[in-house]
């Protein structure tokens, strides 16, 4: 089988968040061909080079997404009119208040004297306003026909980057901000927002100017999967748009949840424009997707609200390597018993400054415990928080010339991994009796799963995936909550039997849910049930002239009535042998079928 694996800002360069897990699978799957196909993030990233790559890997096309020359194509005068409207359409589509409920009247508002279809899918409040989330079809149609239009015209005119950056195209937008109907937010836009509005249109359909799409391509790929929704997955929509190739899209982070909390601080117009275009292309990456692969029950409700079809839904666990934890996980003596540990990165929705309040009430009753804080920042923003929790840190535990400990000795530490004390983040666990996590926003919780492969009892807060992950296994405190996540410490740090038996279950549940091999397996299993029910695209045969695997659909999901044809055999006796065997055509040209 041939694959095309779309990413986005991760592999197979050596910096990026999804470069891990990819690699795992690209490797636990020898027997199958990749072809990547990577947009990047920055030049940093590019610079940084590639991972160093198996023989499975035939070859590595990318792309910037952080930079895009002018195409210098010159269009025709049909040429301009054709994108004059498709633009135009995907603009009205994002501003237009069709599909989308009215907060005060509570009933759709008729948009340039047309009638606004009838909302059919479920709400969700963003920043304040209304924004429908499942859609209509008729809206859903007009996003899908915009996109694919102006991804023909790039195919037959050479790129689309110098249109999508013209005067046309700001007209274009500024129209539908100001068309009858148009939602209040887009029809107050100004002109800089417009200008910010369309640089964002232009940034995110970038992947339509590319040549990645013919028969060298992804053309010839068996399967496309995108390793996140976004830029990653419109060249898989692509991909079946031309060519036929079916698509799997995998979201370990809803990308659409990472916009909406990312543009909090954009103008209201430029927020909710670039809103409806994410939520559309997500929808439309949902809706041509053969499956798509939520990492866990928090991303699959957001994918749901989002429009994807819940048969298509299968949650798939990224997967994780246990192998440098197990020396820990069946090493549990080593633990100190009134240490606490933190491991992540440092970042306010990590939430620091609760986890320390907490600190001081866990040091009324259990005075002898600490705790050691292992991550490094992220960013400007990462580096002012620890430098503000370090501050608070000694505000809330000054040095003390009588007490258990000496002056000069503060329950709470810093530290990164890679140092003399703590050389990886298995020795961070290591070191703990209780693993804490006390964030407000969560995805997957890896730092959680790696706490479980070591076998050891955890506290956390409420956020994302931390209940589907535990199961059981651990404690889990409402967010922001100092008080409860003390008294949970306080509850563990007392009963090392209790400690025990958690860890054991814990690290139970982590070999038999989280490894690497049962997300190659799960991918896998996928991959072949895609491939079995896709129509033939081609016909492909290997050096003997025997058609190769996956050439042909599986015969199990032929269409029609199996069962009423054998019962019709039933009652006419065996006349089914009377005539020659049926064989499937697959084109095959006179040499090779005689050979």
């Amino acid at each position: 089988m041939r694959i095309g694996l779309l990413t986005e800002g991760g592999y197979p360069y050596v910096s990026g968040d999804a470069s891990p897990w990819c690699d795992r699978l690209v490797r636990g799957l020898a027997q199958h061909e990749f072809d990547v196909y990577a947009l990047s993030r920055s030049e940093r990233q590019e610079d940084d080079g590639l991972l160093a790559l198996p023989p499975q890997v035939r070859q590595v096309r990318t792309a910037p997404l952080w930079t895009a020359e002018d195409d210098g194509v010159a269009y025709g005068r049909r040429a301009r009119r054709r994108f004059a409207e498709c633009y135009g359409e995907l603009t009205a589509v994002l501003c237009s208040t069709a599909g989308r409920p009215v907060a005060a009247a509570g009933r759709p508002v008729a948009a340039a004297g047309r009638p606004v279809p009838v909302v059919d899918g479920p709400v969700a409040a963003v920043d304040g306003s209304l924004a429908v989330t499942g859609g209509s079809a008729t809206v859903a149609d007009r996003f899908a026909s915009a996109l694919y239009g102006l991804a023909e015209l790039a195919r037959e005119e050479g790129g689309l980057v110098g249109a999508l950056r013209s005067e046309t195209a700001v007209r274009a937008l500024e129209r539908a901000c100001r068309a009858p109907g148009a939602l209040r937010a887009a029809h107050e836009a100004r002109v800089p927002d417009l200008l910010t509005v369309a640089a964002h249109l232009e940034h995110a359909l970038r992947p339509l100017s590319l040549d990645w799409y013919e028969d060298d391509g992804l053309g010839s790929a068996d399967l496309c999967h995108a390793t996140s929704g976004g830029a990653a997955a419109l060249p898989g929509l692509l991909a079946r748009h031309f060519a036929g190739v079916p698509l799997l899209v995998t979201e370990y982070g809803v990308r659409l949840r990472t916009h909406y909390l990312t543009t909090t601080d954009a103008p209201p117009a430029v927020r909710s424009l670039l809103a409806a275009f994410h939520h559309r292309l997500a929808a439309e990456s949902y809706r041509q997707a053969a499956y798509v692969t939520p990492g866990d029950a928090h991303a699959r409700r957001w994918q749901e609200r989002c429009g994807a079809d819940r048969a298509k839904l299968r949650t798939v666990y990224p997967g994780m390597d246990a192998g440098p934890f197990a020396e820990v996980g069946e090493s549990p003596e080593r633990a100190a018993p009134d240490t606490l540990v933190w491991v992540g990165r440092v970042e306010p929705a990590k939430d620091l400054v609760s986890l320390l309040h907490a600190l001081a009430e866990i040091r009324r009753d259990e005075p002898g415990t600490r705790l050691r804080v292992v991550g490094a920042p992220t960013g400007p923003e990462g580096a002012g928080y620890l430098a503000h929790c370090r501050a608070l840190a000694a505000q809330l535990f000054p040095d003390e010339a009588d007490g258990p400990h000496a002056v000069g000795d503060n329950p709470v530490s810093f530290e990164e991994t890679g140092g003399p004390e703590c050389p990886a983040p298995a020795d961070a666990y290591a070191s703990g009796a209780v693993i804490v996590l006390s964030s407000v926003v969560e995805g997957f919780p890896v730092s959680l799963v790696e706490a479980m492969f070591c076998g050891r009892a955890t506290v956390s807060t409420d956020a994302g995936a931390v209940v589907e992950v535990i199961g059981g296994t651990g404690l889990v405190v409402p967010p922001r909550n100092p008080r409860a996540l003390a008294e949970a410490c306080v509850a563990l740090l007392r009963d090392p039997e209790r400690r025990e038996r958690l860890g054991a279950a814990a690290r139970a549940r982590a070999l038999e849910l989280f490894t690497v091999e049962q997300n190659i397996a799960a991918l896998h299993g996928l991959y072949l049930e895609i491939v079995s029910r896709c129509p033939a695209r081609r016909t492909a045969y290997g050096d003997t002239g025997d058609p190769l695997p996956f050439a042909v659909p599986a015969e199990a999901h032929l269409p029609g009535r199996w069962t009423a044809a054998s019962r019709t055999v039933a009652r006419s006796g065996p006349g089914w042998a009377a005539g020659p065997p049926v064989r499937a055509t697959t084109g095959v040209p006179a040499a090779k079928a005689a050979r």
